[in-house]
């Protein structure tokens, strides 16, 4: 942005040189396009995400149910946290838990989860089902879906910002590597004669 106002100031001196002006108008473009252009792709992005984040969460809650599960046998693990300590005051224990359970055409299931809490044989607790009756997960919410979709759209502008910066960092180098080739051209043509008396330059 300097550059930019340092040559609008002196747009008409004569040694403002045309890679000058290019450089400039590079930068301002890259500028614009950020200010304008990373915040479009943002929310572009995230209203996309969103709408198919929103189907999927429609599917989920669609096709998976809540349902009882009756513990059979508790396998005590240890914590994944090597200090025992800090595991132990966060209450890290794991129990791998065979539990049984109906699916929702009555036919019994059995599976393995991992539970934090303290449970034993016969207690019940619910699990999320498909519609075949396998385990799954919690389907996803209205409020997940948003958020997700949010951190998506910040994501996509950051790198268009990210992009744009990189193209003009490149663009620059390339319009500097011109203005020193046009300066060894000159320097060429004026040097062997540069503090000579009565030469042109």
């Amino acid at each position: 942005m300097r550059t930019i106002v340092g040559l609008w100031r002196w747009r008409g001196n004569p040694l403002c040189r045309p890679t000058d002006r290019r450089e400039a108008w590079l930068s301002l473009w890259a500028a614009v396009l950020m200010v304008l252009g990373a915040p479009l792709v943002g929310l572009w992005t995230e209203e996309a995400t969103q709408s198919a984040l929103l189907r999927t969460a429609a599917e989920q809650q669609r096709d998976r149910q809540r349902t009882w599960a009756t513990v059979l046998h508790v396998t005590v693990r240890p914590p994944l946290d090597s200090e025992t300590e800090t595991a132990a005051g966060r209450q890290q224990n794991r129990n791998e838990v065979t539990a049984r359970w109906a699916g929702p055409d009555g036919a019994p299931h059995t599976g393995t989860v991992v539970l934090r809490r303290p449970i034993r044989p016969g207690d019940r607790f619910s699990v999320w089902t498909d519609g075949r009756g396998r385990l799954t997960s919690r389907p996803m919410s209205a409020r997940g879906a948003a958020s997700h979709s949010l951190l998506a759209g910040l994501a996509a502008g950051a790198a268009s910002v990210a992009v744009l910066e990189a193209a003009r960092r490149v663009a620059v180098r390339l319009v500097l590597r011109r203005r020193y080739a046009l300066w060894d051209e000159e320097w060429g043509r004026i040097g062997p004669d540069w503090g000579r008396a009565g030469s042109s330059s």
